[in-house]
């Protein structure tokens, strides 16, 4: 309708002027002596538009000469820029479809082409490390440097690598020069502070990283008391630090069997038996573990008739432990209580031998004087032993690496 419309208002007009250039009789008279020259009215008006009509054009043309050469050049940028983020997408879905070659070489295209030079050659770093060519990884990384020294994508990238090679100093040096450190950041700090066993440090990002829901709480209470664990260890060396870490443990995480364990040994390995002594007592109350009801009778210092006490009431809950019959009988022996300590180095072995239950048999019947028995109890130790060894290393002579 609208075309329509268009179409008969333009018939109309053109009626209308041809109407009016029909009844119109002027001219116009142009004087240049000695030339004279008369038109009419109607002509010098046709003449007027064709005159505007040639010089827009001629205009026009020029105009689109002059701006060619700009045209030109913004054609074959676009055409470049083009074909780099083709180049450029295409080494994302073969790196991410696992073939690293073909990734690594579009991305070098990419670098070529100039377009987001840094991001491609982070692209081709992370692909040559997949293919092990480490060369060509540092130099795209150097690339990467120069391009953008502090750029997020190369610190996090280059760290993740060094992190992978167990380069775990040289990561973290990297990760600080970031202004801010993100939620994958921390999560590849954490990464760094475990390898370089700084557990007071990785018990701070697993708290950070547990408030931004990285991990679950089950994970994060994992992670943390496995930290703490490894940070009594470390300390077991010095008594006065390793007081002072077991005093930084809450109190809700000193029952953990882990942490238990490992303040106890170091407790025992430095002498602190009493010590060492009530957190077994408090851990087992709270979660019964026979590995730490063994560590019970380690320490000979110390009130033994208490702990024997202790172990009895235990044994009215769990009377088929063997660990625990064990811990009773060498407890029984360091007191003298040789028939005790017989009974329940027997009870012991009749519920599970071991090579150690034998062993203390071994060396109680030395004391009662009893050869023969202490010879036979060392040679079944000693059978028991040889199984769980071959057991472990499947027979070979030596354990598999």
């Amino acid at each position: 309708m609208r075309t329509l419309l268009w179409v008969v208002a333009i018939a109309g007009l053109a009626v209308g002027l041809t109407l009016a250039a029909a009844r119109n009789s002027g001219y116009v008279l142009l004087t240049l002596p000695p030339y004279r020259i008369e038109i009419s009215l109607n002509l010098l008006v046709i003449l007027l538009v064709i005159g505007f009509a040639a010089a827009y054009a001629l205009a026009r043309a020029v105009a689109a000469a002059l701006r060619l050469p700009r045209q030109v050049r913004e054609h074959r940028l676009a055409r470049r820029r083009e074909k780099a983020w083709a180049s450029l997408l295409e080494a994302l879905q073969e790196y991410l479809a696992g073939r690293f070659r073909r990734a690594e070489q579009a991305a070098a295209a990419t670098m070529e082409l100039g377009e987001s030079p840094g991001l491609a050659a982070v692209l081709a770093a992370r692909a040559a490390h997949e293919l092990r060519d480490y060369e060509r990884r540092d130099a795209y990384l150097a690339q990467a440097a120069a391009i953008a020294h502090d750029a997020p994508a190369r610190i996090v990238t280059e760290a993740e690598l060094m992190l992978e090679e167990r380069r775990h100093q040289e990561a973290l040096d990297l990760l600080r020069r970031l202004p801010r450190r993100h939620t994958a950041a921390l999560r590849l700090e954490l990464k760094a502070q475990q390898q370089a066993r700084n557990w007071e440090q990785v018990l701070a990002l697993t708290e950070e990283l547990r408030k931004r829901n990285v991990f679950d709480p089950a994970q994060a209470e994992q992670l943390r008391r496995y930290a703490l664990a490894e940070n009594l260890k470390r300390q077991a060396l010095d008594a006065r630090a390793l007081e002072e870490a077991w005093d930084r443990v809450p109190a809700s995480d000193r029952a953990e069997r882990r942490v238990a364990l490992a303040a106890a040994r170091g407790f025992i390995a430095l002498g602190g038996c009493e010590r060492a002594h009530r957190i077994i007592e408090q851990a087992v109350s709270a979660n019964w573990d026979s590995e730490l009801v063994g560590l019970y009778a380690e320490c000979e210092s110390g009130d033994a008739l208490r702990r024997i006490e202790r172990a009895e009431e235990w044994l009215t809950s769990h009377p088929r432990d063997a660990v625990l019959l064990l811990t009773l009988g060498r407890l029984c022996g360091e007191r003298g209580l040789w028939g005790k300590a017989q009974s329940y180095l027997e009870a012991s072995v009749a519920v599970e031998p071991t090579h150690s239950a034998q062993l203390a048999l071994a060396r109680l019947q030395e004391r009662l004087g009893n050869a023969e028995a202490a010879r036979r109890h060392e040679r079944e130790g000693l059978r028991l032993a040889l199984a769980q060894l071959s057991a472990v290393t499947g027979g070979r002579r030596r354990a598999p690496l």
